[in-house]
């Protein structure tokens, strides 16, 4: 017997010994790729020594002698930090994530190759202005000055994920960065999913009913549209099976509701204390560790320029020179439409149009694998665009038989010029200069606040399509693709675009709001991000006459929710302090200690307050009864709460009360009896997760930021490293927002929201302030990889400044790039 435990210690003991030894060599190779910020390093490509001094936040300042060896350091930084995330991204649009990750992906892919972005950003890189071709030219060869480096010291092939997935690196060329700026616009447009989502529930509801699910933003109305079936002669099915991509945390689709959003706004001189323009920045994207966006500042020849890139992009997005602040938010322009296109019975190879059957633009296009077969695609195009699968966005459930549908986006040109656009705005002097700069913006379409020493404006950028005034669904669903009057026209010119200079209130900004009232087909969308954060910006704006870099801040921060504050009194007001005394334990008394709870509450969605919870709870139980019974399955496409559709119903507005009627059951349920099971359901829902002690549930336990790796994030063990998660405040229409996933598993899971924030001052430019949402390397294992996430959770910023010397005095390293003799 002892000579068994001697044995069984001796095997443990070496189990735990290889298993230490193998974590350690997993650890060494891992950490090789761990960059090196302070050392000096000879490169070809460069015309003098540059140097690239790394602040105490590891923000890469980038001092050269040219622009040209700027922007060469600007690559070779964003490939030191960033390499991973540049090269995945880049398979992402060249529909080339397959062959690295094997079938999962081979549906992403699929779409990718059918909308060709890769090939017609190839083609757009002889389209450029002069200075960013040689802005375009030098940041590749900074990307590839790095990927040299990495194989010829054996750096860890450059990332840890290189040593788990086999992924070749080919060279990076300018065509890739102009491919990011369109993946880019991918990201931020959910048009697609609005008009199958409003063409499917028209199948279902009246037109009235509609229009209380889907509402129009407040403003003046729009003409009555058709309802989707009639606009085809062949039976479309009222309940469709659904069959939709499975979603991958690598897919660049954006259901709706989860495309761009964000918020940017201005002061005039006139409207602030210390006399300079202000200006707010924090865009909005889906959450992914690493972040989305890298700080960065360019010494140009005219000056410093410092903010937010995307690595791959040689550009500051959203940020300030010495004389000039922009920001950024999603526009909402509506510059995608889906087409209808019907087949020759005789030739399916063949499709209508308005002068008769026409034969698709077609070519074969071979998706490798890994470890499968390769997959032959057929790619074809119609005069209106790509044909998309019908697997796509549900998109075979609103296709008739015999039919196929297409795409017309305005990325889908090689004529695009945005990466132009985006880096004459950094050059720019003026408000004037930046718009005028924007003219070549394509995709995605932003709407641009800009500030200089004396001017506020806000200009929306994008090519907004022309569509024919008698177009049959204005856009808003799926049209035939056949009939000369839903066919696009060309765009609109530039100056159609909404713009606001200098406004007489001092005051300009967006935060994905409606911004014109106009009448098709210059309405620029029927489709818009916010109609509830619009609300409470409009307050804090207003509420006091001179603002400062702090209110601005503050505003930045705040996360009252408008949404609680109107809904909570109407669903509410026939459950408020009613009903007899109900002893402990019974669902009576949690509802009454819910209602006592919410009816002293100010609508602050608080991380450490259960109120939010219990609110989002509730509202989110309400839309779920309220709707189910009427659209049955297609109800799992309204998994986020839209406010302005239960405040229609419990205002009733044009019979929209009429929703709170089940229609399977014999009684006619009024809606404070729904609004009381909601409450109920609510209620139990919290029990089943969180316990009974509504006093101490804490809204940021389950409005966690999911920061999730998105190759790495599910692996057992090594999540824990990878993903990065923060308990956060805000939601879904709060000013500091944070979109909540929706998934029955884990609904208020925030992963959509700013991952970047800035505060422009230009009364004094470097008391400017600026945060991401994680840290500037997308390597797990370096300090700078989350050290940002916290100070962001708790509403913290970094300075802004362009001053080198405060830079160089707390350097964490400095690396000197020398040209090779």
């Amino acid at each position: 017997m002892a000579l068994i435990f001697r044995w069984l210690m001796r095997l443990t003991g070496g189990m735990i010994a290889v298993a230490v030894l193998t974590m350690l060599g997993i650890y060494f190779l891992a950490s090789r790729s761990l960059p090196d910020y302070d050392k000096t390093l000879q490169v070809s490509g460069l015309s003098a020594p540059l140097e690239i001094v790394r602040d105490n936040a590891n923000v890469p300042h980038i001092l050269g002698a040219s622009d040209a060896d700027v922007f060469f350091g600007l690559g070779y930084a964003h490939a030191q930090d960033r390499l991973w995330q540049m090269v995945t991204l880049r398979r992402t649009v060249q529909g080339r994530l397959s062959e690295v990750f094997g079938t999962r992906t081979v549906e992403i892919d699929t779409v990718m190759r059918r909308l060709d972005l890769y090939p017609l950003a190839q083609a757009a890189v002889r389209h450029q202005d002069a200075r960013t071709q040689v802005a375009l030219k030098a940041y590749a060869d900074g990307v590839n000055a790095r990927l040299d480096e990495i194989n010829q010291n054996a750096l860890g092939r450059g990332a840890p994920e290189m040593f788990l997935f086999n992924m070749p690196i080919a060279p990076w060329q300018p065509a890739d960065s102009i491919a990011m700026v369109k993946l880019m616009a991918l990201r931020l447009t959910g048009q697609i999913d609005t008009e199958v989502l409003r063409a499917r529930s028209s199948l279902l509801l009246p037109a009235e009913r509609l229009l209380d699910i889907l509402p129009d933003a407040p403003g003046a109305g729009i003409a009555a549209l058709p309802r989707y079936a009639d606009l085809f002669d062949a039976t479309l099915p009222r309940f469709a099976t659904s069959t939709p991509l499975p979603e991958h945390p690598l897919s660049p689709f954006s259901r709706a509701g989860f495309s761009g959003a964000s918020n940017a706004w201005a002061a005039a001189t006139s409207r602030s204390a210390a006399g300079g323009t202000l200006l707010a920045s924090d865009p909005h994207m889906g959450f992914t560790a690493p972040g989305s966006w890298y700080l960065a500042r360019l010494q140009l020849q005219q000056g410093g320029v410092i903010g937010a890139t995307i690595p791959g992009i040689p550009a500051v997005l959203s940020g300030r020179s010495n004389v000039l602040g922009w920001g950024i938010t999603a526009a909402y322009l509506d510059d995608q439409d889906l087409y209808v296109e019907e087949l020759n019975p005789d030739n399916p190879e063949e499709y209508r149009t308005p002068e008769g059957f026409k034969p698709f633009r077609s070519r074969k296009s071979i998706l490798q694998v890994a470890e499968e077969k390769p997959v032959t695609l057929t790619l074809r195009w119609s005069d209106n665009g790509p044909v998309l699968p019908a697997s796509f966005n549900d998109i075979g459930t609103i296709t008739p038989k015999g039919h196929v549908a297409t795409l017309n986006w305005t990325a889908l040109t090689e004529e695009d010029r945005s990466i132009t656009a985006a880096i004459n705005i950094m050059y720019a002097r003026t408000v004037q200069g930046a718009m005028a700069a924007g003219e070549d913006m394509v995709a995605p379409a932003l709407n641009m606040v800009l500030v200089d020493d004396s001017q506020i404006a806000m200009k929306t950028l994008g090519k907004m399509p022309r569509r024919h005034s008698g177009h049959q669904s204005q856009g808003r669903m799926p049209s035939p693709g056949w009939l000369e009057e839903n066919r696009w026209q060309g765009s609109h010119s530039y100056a159609a675009n909404p713009e606001f200079v200098n406004p007489i209130g001092g005051i300009v900004g967006n935060t994905n709001n409606k911004t014109v009232d106009r009448p098709f087909p210059l309405h620029v969308s029927f489709d818009w991000g916010d109609t509830q954060r619009i609300q409470r910006w409009t307050r804090l704006m207003q509420s006091r006459q001179v603002h400062t870099r702090d209110s601005f801040i503050e505003t930045q921060l705040d996360t009252v929710s408008p949404a609680a504050r109107t809904l909570l009194p109407l669903i509410g007001a026939d459950l408020w302090f009613t009903g007899a005394a109900a002893p402990d334990g019974t669902p009576e008394r949690q509802r009454q200690r819910a209602l006592a709870l919410l009816a002293n509450w100010n609508g602050e969605m608080n991380e450490h307050m259960p109120e939010p919870l219990i609110y989002a709870a509730w509202v989110r139980a309400l839309q779920e009864r309220l709707i189910r019974d009427d659209l049955g399955p297609l109800a799992d496409q309204f998994n986020q709460v839209e406010p302005l559709f239960i405040e229609r119903v419990y205002r009733d507005v044009d019979g929209a009360s009429i929703w709170c009627d089940v229609i399977q059951s014999a009684p006619v349920e009024s809606c404070t009896d729904m609004a009381r099971l909601a409450l109920d359901d609510a209620l139990l829902w919290i029990e089943e997760r969180y316990g009974q002690a509504l006093e101490s549930l804490q809204w940021g336990e389950a409005h966690q930021a999911a920061h999730d790796h998105p190759v790495l994030g599910d692996v057992p063990l090594l999540r824990s490293f990878v993903n990065i998660r923060q308990p956060t405040s805000g939601g879904d229409q709060t000013l500091m927002r944070g979109l909540a996933s929706g998934d029955a598993a884990d609904p208020f899971r925030n992963i959509h929201g700013a991952g970047y924030r800035g505060v422009y001052d230009f009364e004094d430019p470097d008391s400017s302030v600026f945060i991401t949402a994680t840290g500037q390397s997308g390597h797990f294992l370096s300090r700078y990889y989350d050290d940002l996430g916290e100070l962001w959770r708790r509403g913290e910023y970094i300075p802004m400044s362009l001053d080198q010397d405060l830079a160089r005095a707390a350097a964490v390293g400095v690396t000197v790039l020398r040209p090779v003799n």
